[in-house]
């Protein structure tokens, strides 16, 4: 490729640009993880932000919770 074929523009420079960067900046960010879930259009329409979508799931912890113990309950009376 010529430097008349290169479309790039030259405050694009990828050279420059990159020139002060850090290897592994990020590493210890990516390593702590993130939970990114897509949800369902439908679903979504349902939860205005995260904070709704929290509540709504520790309710469904909750409720895994009460039917555990109400199954042991049973099993040792």
């Amino acid at each position: 490729m010529t430097e008349m074929d290169d479309e790039l523009r030259p405050q694009y420079d990828l050279r420059t640009l990159l020139k002060d960067g850090v290897r592994g900046k990020y590493v210890e960010r990516y390593r702590a993880g993130t939970n990114l879930v897509l949800l369902d259009p439908d679903v979504a329409m349902a939860f205005p932000d995260e904070t709704a979508v929290n509540e709504a799931l520790r309710l469904v912890i909750q409720l895994g919770e009460i039917q555990r113990r109400q199954r042991l309950d049973l099993t040792t009376a």
